[in-house]
Parts: C-alpha cells; sequence; structure tokens
C-alpha cells in the first residue's frame, strides 16, 4: 500500500488499498489502525481535504472497525536522519 505523508493534528501518513477497501492512518506516536470496508470516496474526501484530522475524527474514526498497529519507519530515512545529525568527527573514529 502506497502511504501519502501528510501533517495534520496527530495524523503522519495515510494509505488505502482500493481492492481490499482498506484504509490505513498513522499517528505522530508511531501507531497506526488500519480500517476494513472503507469506501473510495471516503478515501478521496481524506486524501484531499484541508482538514485531514477533522475529517478523520468525524467521519471514519467512529464509524468504521479498526485495527491495531505499529507504523514502520522507513530506513531510509532513518538514515539520512542520522547521517545529518552525526557529528563531523564521528566518520573517523575520532
Amino acid at each position: 500500500m502506497e502511504m501519502k505523508r501528510i501533517n495534520a493534528g496527530k495524523l503522519r501518513a495515510i494509505g488505502y488499498e482500493p481492492r481490499e477497501r482498506q484504509l490505513r492512518v498513522e499517528f505522530d506516536d508511531g501507531s497506526a489502525i488500519d480500517y476494513s470496508g472503507v469506501g473510495a470516496e471516503v478515501w478521496r474526501r481524506l486524501s484531499t481535504s484541508a482538514s485531514a484530522w477533522s475529517y478523520y475524527r468525524d467521519n471514519i474514526e467512529e464509524e468504521f472497525s479498526g485495527r491495531r498497529g505499529v507504523a514502520k519507519a522507513e530506513k531510509k530515512s532513518l538514515a539520512a536522519l542520522e547521517d545529518l545529525f552525526r557529528a563531523p568527527d564521528e566518520d573517523k573514529g575520532v
């Protein structure tokens, strides 16, 4: 499932699998919820909403059953952050 990165309230990423009608919502604390039975119109409205957090709270959180999980961190992104914050002499073993 392709995830769309967002920064709306506590939401950090959302994704949708149309064949399975499954919506995945990832939060700023690293948790995730997979919702089943979500229609394409709900996904479209969430993914294009100017206020995705409010749309999620009002139209998804209480309307669909969800299964809790953990958001997977992208190794590529973590490596880039480690490189960014590495001390200049750390690479030289000093």
